[in-house]
């Protein structure tokens, strides 16, 4: 068993317990989270009936070819950018068969920062199939690797919760 903190266990319940309630499906497309939001959410028992499925896409490449993030995008915004994150949870929702998508894309550190795009900065966004969509720009700043991808693990779930209202 993966030793999530408390915090994040408990929303996983609850999205768990709420989606389920409502024959909600989610599924994730992750960078810098490296599947750790799919990870915490099947950490709860009865997740299967929710965890449509994960899309892991660390490179630029995957990107594109599993969620459908254009090239264009990439070179005009890269990876870590909002307009990227947007086209990661469409691609997520629209090629799943889920209600809910969120998708997060950042740097996660220890290196990898620069001027524009420090480390800690994450683009967080969330799509309901309805159309419903939720996009947040984090600056968790240069706390560590471990914590940034913790912390965003924790956004990432409180935008399902908040979706899901």
């Amino acid at each position: 068993m993966m030793h999530f903190p408390d915090e994040i266990l408990a929303l996983a319940q609850k999205i768990v317990t709420d989606f389920t309630a409502r024959a909600w499906m989610v599924a994730t497309a992750e960078s810098c989270t490296g599947g750790l939001i799919a990870g915490a959410l099947t950490e709860i028992p009865g997740s299967s009936a929710v965890v449509d499925r994960g899309f892991v896409t660390y490179t630029n490449i995957a990107k594109m070819e599993m969620l459908g993030v254009q090239e264009q995008t990439l070179a005009q915004f890269g990876a870590v950018s909002k307009e990227t994150a947007l086209q990661m949870v469409h691609g997520a929702l629209f090629r799943s068969r889920a209600d809910f998508a969120v998708a997060v894309t950042g740097v996660a550190g220890p290196g990898g920062g620069s001027a524009e795009k420090p480390v800690g900065l994450v683009h967080l966004a969330a799509k309901a199939r309805s159309g419903a969509l939720i996009h947040h720009e984090m600056r968790y700043g240069d706390i560590g690797r471990d914590k940034v991808r913790l912390a965003t693990l924790q956004t990432a779930l409180e935008m399902l919760v908040t979706l899901g209202k």
